[in-house]
């Protein structure tokens, strides 16, 4: 695998073909032409980011992803938010889900051993929907999409990519 080609990698979930789609419109709905809409092939949920992984941790990032139990759960997306400093719409639950909360913390907690530090501030499940926004009022989701995650995935940013950015690197079953 040549990793050389990727900025950084992260943990996320992947809509399957039946998801996307509804995520596209819900990304249509709130962003409202506000900002630069992230790629539709693009749109995910980070799990655990973690930066630029060296081939030697390469190793045991898959192993703590293959020792990971998940079980099946499901995403409201039925809030949106903007991050001001980022200049970032977003999607999420308006709920904890405990199921992916422990999925988060079971990968954090085992890459600690592959030399990463897990996130200080909480986890705060949600889609990027468009970069630079310009304002701070996302329209309302009045229709929110309900998404059964079937696998989590190893992504990767590619160096001087056109859209869409990112490369699925590996895959488990939730």
């Amino acid at each position: 695998m040549a990793e050389a080609k990727f900025n950084n990698h992260f943990f996320a979930l992947w809509p399957d073909q039946d998801t996307r789609p509804e995520l596209v419109r819900l990304q249509q709905s709130v962003c409202q032409q506000n900002g630069q809409l992230h790629h539709p092939q693009d749109l995910h949920m980070t799990l655990v980011f973690l930066g630029r992984v060296t081939p030697e941790q390469f190793p045991c990032v898959k192993q703590v992803a293959n020792t990971v139990v998940a079980e099946p759960f499901t995403v409201e997306l039925n809030r949106s938010g903007f991050w001001k400093r980022p200049r970032v719409l977003w999607c999420g639950p308006d709920a904890s889900i405990q199921q992916l909360n422990q999925l988060v913390h079971n990968l954090e907690q085992g890459l600690i051993g592959c030399g990463f530090q897990p996130e200080r501030r909480n986890y705060t499940p949600h889609v990027t929907l468009a970069r630079k926004a310009r304002s701070e009022q996302p329209a309302a989701v009045a229709d929110p999409v309900v998404w059964r995650p079937r696998e989590f995935v190893l992504a990767a940013s590619r160096s001087g990519a056109e859209l869409p950015r990112y490369e699925i690197l590996d895959r488990w079953r939730i």
